[in-house]
C-alpha cells in the first residue's frame, strides 16, 4: 500500500532544484508569482496543508494559527530566523517548528564585513560621484574617508555569525570587544582574541563601530534603544545585518540626521519593506534591501535543510532542526 505523500505549501518562490526535489517528495503548492501572500491566503494553506513552508515575509501569529487544520503539524521555516513565527501557540497546538541554521553564516558575516568597510570609507558617496559623472579627478582632500585598521569592534551576539564577523574583522585589524547573554569558552575568546563585556551600556559607549549579529526575540526587541543609542560615540559607526527590530530605528535616524553617529549600515530595517525615509538621503548611511544572505549557494542550502527537516518528519522522526524552547 502506498503512503500518502505530505501536503506541503510553499509560501515564496524557491531556487528551481529545491522545487523540482520537493514535487519529487510530496504534493507541493508553490507561490508562482512570488507575491507576500495575505493574511487569508496564509489561512487557507494552513486550513489545507500537512505542512507549512513560509518566510521572513509571512507573519504566522496567534490569530493566524488558530484557524490551522489538524493536519497541520508541521511549520518548515524557509529561514534560520523564526521571529516572524509564534513558536509557543505552535507547540500548544501540536505543530512542530523548524528552521534552516549554519548554512547562511558565512554569507552575512561577509555582508557585515563588507558594511563594516563600506561605511567609514564612503564607498557609498564615491560610487554616487562616479555614476553622476561629477568626478573631477584626484585631489588630496576629495572623499575622505576613516581607517578601521586598530578600531574597537563592538559584537552584539556571539553566535555563529557573530564569531564568523569576529574572524573576518581580525584580518582587517580591529580589536574585538562583544557583548551576549552567556560569554564564550576561554578557547574561543583567545582564538577571536576577543574582550567580553558584561554591560552591553558600557562596551557601546567605548567603541568604534557596533555591528548587530543577535537574534530578535521579546527580549532584544529595542535592545539598541534611544537610551542606549545616546551612550555611543559621535564618532562611532553602526552596522546591522540581523533584524530590524533590535534597533530602535526612529532614534537611529534622528541621530543620524543630527550628526549624533557618525554612520550607519543597514541591510534591515524595523518595518519591512517600508524605511524611514529620512535614512534614505543621508550620505553617511548605506542601505541594502535585506540582502546579507542572499546567494545561490546559501539559497540551495537552505532548500536542502528544508526538504531534510519535512522528509525526516514524514519518516516519523523529530526534525534535525526543530526550534526548541531553549533557543527563544
Amino acid at each position: 500500500m502506498t503512503r500518502k505523500r505530505l501536503s506541503v505549501v510553499v509560501t515564496r518562490k524557491l531556487p528551481e532544484a529545491v522545487e523540482t526535489r520537493m514535487r519529487e517528495l510530496f504534493e507541493v503548492r508553490i507561490n508562482e508569482d512570488d507575491h507576500p501572500m495575505s493574511e487569508a491566503e496564509l489561512a487557507e494553506a494552513i486550513r489545507t496543508a500537512d505542512v507549512l513552508v513560509p518566510t521572513v515575509t509571512d507573519r504566522i501569529g496567534q490569530k493566524l494559527l488558530a484557524q490551522a487544520g489538524e493536519q497541520l503539524k508541521l511549520i518548515a521555516n524557509y529561514g534560520a530566523g523564526f521571529d516572524h513565527i509564534d513558536v509557543e501557540t505552535a507547540r500548544a497546538r501540536g505543530i512542530l517548528v523548524s528552521n534552516t541554521p549554519g548554512v547562511l553564516t558565512e554569507d552575512t558575516a561577509d555582508m557585515t564585513m563588507a558594511l563594516i568597510l563600506a561605511v567609514p570609507r564612503r564607498l557609498a558617496e564615491g560610487i554616487e560621484l562616479m555614476q553622476s559623472g561629477k568626478w573631477e579627478g584626484w585631489t588630496p582632500t576629495a572623499i575622505m574617508g576613516h581607517r578601521i585598521w586598530g578600531k574597537r569592534l563592538g559584537i552584539v551576539g556571539m553566535g555563529r555569525i557573530g564569531q564568523a564577523v569576529a574572524r573576518r574583522a581580525r584580518a582587517f585589524g580591529l580589536q574585538i570587544h562583544y557583548h551576549n547573554r552567556r560569554r564564550l569558552h576561554e578557547s574561543i575568546e583567545e582564538s577571536l582574541e576577543a574582550t567580553y563585556w558584561e554591560s552591553l551600556d558600557q562596551m557601546l559607549a567605548r567603541m568604534d563601530i557596533v555591528s548587530v549579529n543577535c537574534p530578535h526575540t521579546p527580549g532584544t526587541f529595542h535592545l539598541l534603544s534611544a537610551r542606549r543609542l545616546a551612550l555611543m560615540k559621535k564618532s562611532a559607526y553602526i552596522v546591522n545585518t540581523a533584524r530590524g527590530e533590535i534597533i530602535d530605528e526612529n532614534a537611529l535616524t534622528r541621530m543620524l540626521v543630527k550628526g549624533e553617529l557618525a554612520g550607519a549600515g543597514l541591510d534591515v530595517f524595523e518595518h519591512e519593506p517600508g524605511v524611514n525615509p529620512r535614512l534614505m538621503g543621508l550620505p553617511n548611511v548605506v542601505l541594502l534591501p535585506h540582502m546579507a544572505s542572499a546567494t545561490f549557494e546559501g539559497r540551495l542550502e537552505m532548500g536542502e535543510k528544508v526538504i531534510i527537516n519535512i522528509k525526516t518528519f514524514a519518516d516519523g522522526h523529530r526534525p534535525p532542526d526543530q526550534v526548541l524552547p531553549s533557543m527563544l
